[in-house]
C-alpha cells in the first residue's frame, strides 16, 4: 500500500525542487509545482493538462502564467521540452536522456526504456553545427 502524501510533503518537495534551480517560491509557481513534483513521481504534462490540473485544485492561475512557468522551469533545467509534432509540446519532470513512447489515440506521453534503445550511427552535422541532443519519440497505436 502506497503511503499517503500529506499536503505540507507536497510543498516541501515543490519548494525543494524550485530551490534547487533558485526560482523564487511564488504562490504560482508553487502550486504548479506541488502538482508536477510533490509526490515525487515524474510528469509528463501539456500546459493544458496542468492548467486543468491547477484550476480543478481551487488555485487561480491563467493559462498564460501556466504556459510561462514551465517555460521558466525548463529554462531553469527542471523540466524538458519534448515535441511530439510542430503544434504540440509535452513537459517533462525527468530531465535525464531517455526515449519516449507517444500513443497516438490518447495522446499520452509516457517514457520508453533507454535501456533497450541503441543508436550506433547519426548523421554528420552540417558544416557549423554540432548536435547538442537526439529526441527519440516513439509513435503507437493500439491493435
Amino acid at each position: 500500500m502506497k503511503d499517503t502524501v500529506t499536503p505540507e510533503a507536497f510543498e516541501a518537495r515543490a519548494s525543494d525542487w524550485l530551490g534547487t534551480a533558485g526560482l523564487r517560491p511564488t504562490r504560482q509557481r508553487m502550486a504548479l509545482a506541488a502538482l508536477l513534483v510533490g509526490d515525487g513521481e515524474h510528469r509528463h504534462v501539456t500546459a493544458e493538462s496542468l492548467f486543468a490540473d491547477v484550476q480543478s485544485g481551487g488555485e487561480r492561475v491563467s493559462l498564460a502564467t501556466v504556459y510561462n512557468t514551465l517555460r521558466a522551469f525548463c529554462d531553469a533545467g527542471l523540466m524538458q521540452e519534448v515535441m511530439v509534432d510542430g503544434s504540440k509540446s509535452y513537459f517533462d519532470t525527468n530531465t535525464h536522456d531517455h526515449p519516449h513512447f507517444f500513443w497516438e489515440d490518447s495522446a499520452e506521453l509516457m517514457d520508453a526504456p533507454a535501456s533497450e534503445l541503441e543508436i550506433t550511427r547519426l548523421p554528420d552535422a552540417p558544416e557549423g553545427a554540432q548536435i547538442s541532443k537526439v529526441d527519440v519519440v516513439i509513435r503507437l497505436r493500439r491493435t
